[in-house]
């Protein structure tokens, strides 16, 4: 329900769209009736600022355990409306990018009530339950541990294809050094400081205030809050002072071009930007469920450090100042796009 699932079926839409093939991007909660899918949005975005270890409970019993039922209502839902919507519009496939539409297509696809191929983009680090249904088709993977689990959890063909995100974080300046002091200029980072991104995902969520006051606290970083959509976050932050904070943002590549490191606590899109930019990712205090799972996983295939407390932290930190590990990080994160594009693996998938 996060803006990263949308942010990668949308990207996918318009690389689709330039090789002139008609894509159409659907969010699965409009499919569900009467405005359900909104009040699962409100709710979730609820649980996660106001209730994180409700959530957790939620995620460990219905998107991790074994023991949770195969079929989940949602999927009874959504299934009958988006039957429909491909017959009438006929696609030659379905790609999914949200665990819930995997789910509903798998479901169909089992059933033989979806007569094209469908194929799951997984935009998580840690593919839980709900992404592993082995009645679709394909799975399309970004980095090759979860495309390794997703092969055994599925039994399915699953490709690894280069993280989806927009073109301009891949793009590099002739003078990297002047692009960083002008980036840093546009966001009023004083000469000699460290700003360090601290994201909050699109709903502005987690302890991020607590976040930038470790940071602020140091006197060595200055912190940039991500605020997201989050208003009230946003006031907080600049009512307290405590670094920098940024509302909504459409030129994310600028502000990636300023900073020393991202401080993540969600392992979404946020961090596969970041490695597009060349900016190592520390995971601290993420968000109860997929946020840990994601982070947790990210570090293990040494594309992040995790950092369990405040000293940990700062340590990561000063360990990234121009040294082996901060470029083995960005290594790692810049190898992943090595890998075929997703659009172009669609194309040659079988009809």
């Amino acid at each position: 329900m996060g803006a990263g699932h949308d942010g990668v079926a949308t990207e996918l839409g318009r690389r689709l769209t330039a090789e002139g093939v008609e894509a159409e991007v659907v969010d699965i909660l409009d499919l569900l009736p009467v405005g359900l899918g909104a009040s699962l949005r409100r709710g979730y975005g609820w649980m996660i600022r106001s209730a994180p270890r409700l959530y957790a409970a939620i995620y460990q019993v219905f998107f991790v355990s074994e023991c949770a039922p195969s079929t989940s209502p949602l999927t009874l839902l959504a299934a009958g409306p988006l039957r429909e919507l491909v017959r009438l519009r006929a696609p030659e496939a379905v790609v999914s990018t949200f665990h819930l539409a995997a789910q509903v297509t798998g479901h169909l696809r089992e059933r033989d009530r979806l007569a094209v191929p469908s194929v799951v983009v997984v935009t998580d680090f840690a593919a839980h339950r709900l992404w592993l249904h082995p009645g679709n088709d394909t799975y399309l993977c970004g980095d090759p541990v979860t495309a390794l689990t997703v092969a055994e959890a599925t039994g399915r063909p699953v490709l690894c294809h280069a993280p989806l995100v927009r073109p301009e974080f891949l793009k590099r300046d002739a003078d990297a050094a002047w692009a960083a002091a002008r980036a840093r200029a546009r966001l009023g980072v004083r000469e000699g400081d460290r700003p360090v991104l601290v994201s909050a995902g699109a709903w502005g969520v987690g302890e991020v205030e607590e976040t930038a006051r470790v940071l602020a606290a140091s006197g060595r970083y200055v912190p940039v809050v991500l605020c997201g959509r989050s208003d009230r976050l946003l006031r907080r932050l600049r009512d307290a002072g405590t670094g920098l904070a940024l509302g909504w943002c459409d030129d994310m590549p600028g502000v990636f071009a300023a900073a020393y490191a991202v401080v993540d606590n969600a392992a979404g899109l946020t961090c596969r930007e970041a490695f597009a930019a060349g900016v190592p990712v520390v995971s601290y205090r993420p968000i109860a469920g997929h946020g840990r799972d994601g982070a947790l996983a990210m570090a293990r295939a040494g594309l992040s450090v995790y950092a369990r407390d405040a000293a940990e932290l700062i340590g990561a930190l000063d360990r990234l100042d121009g040294t082996p590990e901060r470029a083995e990080l960005i290594a790692r994160g810049a190898a992943l796009f090595s890998e075929a594009s997703p659009e172009s693996l669609l194309g040659s998938l079988p009809r």
